[in-house]
């Protein structure tokens, strides 16, 4: 089954590092979290990947055409021109890069990487967010209700620690008698993508000015075709650079959620 990767969008809310890279670039522990993404997928079997391109673009194409030569030792022999790896330890992957326009919005870029699909059941995700999603679980939820969507809902961290009273409070203040520091939401799901979608998808999305969150998804949940499946762990996006700054410090102090692979 392949994986679709969104990565072609602005990234205007992380402007301090997308000046000259796409968002799907920024380093999370010294790789970026474009790789972090297929390092997750890759860890359940899934090594076949086409990423939608747009904003810079050229900065992933470079970064995925060196991949291999800066993840291996080399002999080179300026004689003829030949380069020999060793100890090559890259992954099993085969990456389609797709220029899917740059200013295309996400349905547009889905509907513009539909044909790389091979006509079948395929994954999707944003380029910007990692989990500790059960892929093979979420590709076996989909398989069972039959519909053509499924998007992975998901209980964003909150932003804020949250405050539980005791019942003795006035006017001016109340005891503290939990305090928990930014937790799990409790209440309300959002889309967290990594979807699993048919290809039928393709005629609910208009053009590149489409947004996939707006008229396709709502069109696929009133016509009884959109399911959600429930992930009540880990998730986190990087819409901003606090946001990269708490991923950064997970990965650092060793404990990344998402890292499920050795």
């Amino acid at each position: 089954m392949k994986v679709g990767i969104l990565a072609g969008g602005l990234g205007t809310r992380l402007s301090e590092e997308t000046v000259e890279k796409p968002k799907p670039m920024v380093d999370i522990g010294g790789k970026p979290i474009l790789w972090h993404i297929m390092k997750l997928y890759s860890a359940y079997g899934f090594n076949d990947f086409a990423i939608g391109l747009g904003y810079k673009g050229e900065v992933i194409k470079r970064y995925m055409v060196d991949y291999i030569s800066l993840s291996s030792d080399l002999t080179v022999d300026f004689r003829n021109g030949k380069v020999t790896q060793h100890n090559d330890s890259t992954p099993d992957w085969s990456v389609e890069l797709i220029d899917t326009g740059l200013l295309t919005m996400t349905g547009g870029r889905i509907k513009r990487l539909i044909p790389y699909m091979g006509n079948e059941t395929f994954m999707m995700t944003w380029g910007d967010g990692v989990s500790t999603i059960d892929l093979n679980a979420l590709v076996a939820f989909h398989k069972s209700h039959g519909k053509l969507a499924t998007l992975t809902a998901v209980r964003p961290p909150a932003r804020f620690g949250h405050l539980g009273f005791n019942g003795q409070h006035n006017e001016h203040g109340a005891q503290i008698v939990r305090f928990d520091e930014k937790p799990q939401a409790a209440e309300g799901w959002i889309n967290g993508a990594f979807f699993v979608l048919e290809p039928e998808v393709y005629d609910y999305i208009e053009g590149d000015e489409t947004m996939f969150e707006r008229e396709p998804l709502e069109r696929l949940a009133a016509e009884g075709q959109l399911m959600a499946y429930k992930h009540e762990g880990f998730w986190q996006c990087m819409d901003t650079l606090r946001d990269k700054r708490l991923l950064d410090s997970l990965w650092d102090s060793g404990e990344a959620p998402w890292k499920l692979w050795d």
